[in-house]
Protein backbone atom coordinates (compact mmCIF):
# COMPACT_ATOMS: atom_id res chain seq x y z
CA UNK A 1 0.00 0.00 0.00
CA UNK A 2 1.60 3.23 -1.15
CA UNK A 3 -0.10 6.64 -0.86
CA UNK A 4 2.02 8.90 -3.05
CA UNK A 5 5.39 9.30 -1.37
CA UNK A 6 4.16 8.03 2.01
CA UNK A 7 5.07 4.53 3.00
CA UNK A 8 3.34 2.30 5.53
CA UNK A 9 5.58 3.50 8.37
CA UNK A 10 4.88 7.19 7.77
CA UNK A 11 1.13 6.62 7.60
CA UNK A 12 1.21 4.60 10.81
CA UNK A 13 3.12 7.38 12.61
CA UNK A 14 0.61 10.00 11.41
CA UNK A 15 -2.32 7.86 12.63
CA UNK A 16 -0.72 7.43 16.06
CA UNK A 17 -0.14 11.20 16.35
CA UNK A 18 -3.76 11.90 15.38
CA UNK A 19 -4.95 9.36 17.95
CA UNK A 20 -2.85 11.02 20.66
CA UNK A 21 -3.97 14.54 19.75
CA UNK A 22 -7.71 13.98 19.45
CA UNK A 23 -8.38 10.85 21.49
CA UNK A 24 -10.31 7.72 20.55
CA UNK A 25 -13.76 9.25 21.25
CA UNK A 26 -13.26 12.29 19.04
CA UNK A 27 -11.91 10.55 15.89
CA UNK A 28 -15.29 9.08 14.75
CA UNK A 29 -16.89 12.53 15.08
CA UNK A 30 -14.14 14.11 12.99
CA UNK A 31 -14.36 11.36 10.36
CA UNK A 32 -18.16 11.69 10.19
CA UNK A 33 -18.07 15.44 9.70
CA UNK A 34 -15.30 15.06 7.12
CA UNK A 35 -17.41 12.50 5.23
CA UNK A 36 -20.48 14.78 5.30
CA UNK A 37 -18.39 17.65 3.97
CA UNK A 38 -17.00 15.53 1.13
CA UNK A 39 -20.51 14.30 0.19
CA UNK A 40 -21.89 17.85 0.14
CA UNK A 41 -18.95 19.00 -1.99
CA UNK A 42 -19.56 16.18 -4.50
CA UNK A 43 -23.29 16.97 -4.62
CA UNK A 44 -22.58 20.64 -5.34
CA UNK A 45 -20.08 19.74 -8.07
CA UNK A 46 -22.63 17.39 -9.70
CA UNK A 47 -25.35 20.07 -9.54
CA UNK A 48 -23.03 22.61 -11.16
CA UNK A 49 -22.08 20.17 -13.92
CA UNK A 50 -25.75 19.34 -14.54
CA UNK A 51 -26.63 23.03 -14.84
CA UNK A 52 -23.80 23.56 -17.32
CA UNK A 53 -24.53 20.54 -19.50
CA UNK A 54 -28.35 20.67 -19.39
CA UNK A 55 -29.90 22.69 -22.20
CA UNK A 56 -31.81 25.70 -21.01
CA UNK A 57 -35.58 25.31 -21.42
CA UNK A 58 -36.97 27.45 -24.19
CA UNK A 59 -40.13 29.37 -23.55
CA UNK A 60 -42.87 28.70 -26.05
CA UNK A 61 -44.52 31.76 -27.60
CA UNK A 62 -48.01 32.31 -26.23
CA UNK A 63 -49.64 32.81 -29.62
CA UNK A 64 -48.64 30.43 -32.35
CA UNK A 65 -47.42 32.22 -35.45
CA UNK A 66 -49.07 30.86 -38.59
CA UNK A 67 -48.85 31.63 -42.25
CA UNK A 68 -50.71 34.56 -43.77
CA UNK A 69 -53.32 32.22 -45.27
CA UNK A 70 -54.03 30.70 -41.86
CA UNK A 71 -54.38 34.16 -40.30
CA UNK A 72 -56.83 35.27 -43.02
CA UNK A 73 -58.91 32.09 -42.57
CA UNK A 74 -59.06 32.68 -38.83
CA UNK A 75 -60.14 36.29 -39.38
CA UNK A 76 -62.95 35.21 -41.73
CA UNK A 77 -64.32 32.70 -39.21
CA UNK A 78 -64.58 35.26 -36.41
CA UNK A 79 -67.78 37.28 -36.37
CA UNK A 80 -67.56 41.03 -36.14
CA UNK A 81 -67.91 42.29 -32.55
CA UNK A 82 -71.27 43.77 -31.53
CA UNK A 83 -71.43 47.47 -30.81
CA UNK A 84 -72.84 48.56 -27.48
CA UNK A 85 -74.28 51.90 -28.70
Amino acid sequence: MNFGNFGFGEILIILVIVLLLFGAKRIPEIAGSLGKGINEFKRNINDAQRQITEPTPRSEPRVAQGTAAQQEAADEERPEPKRLM
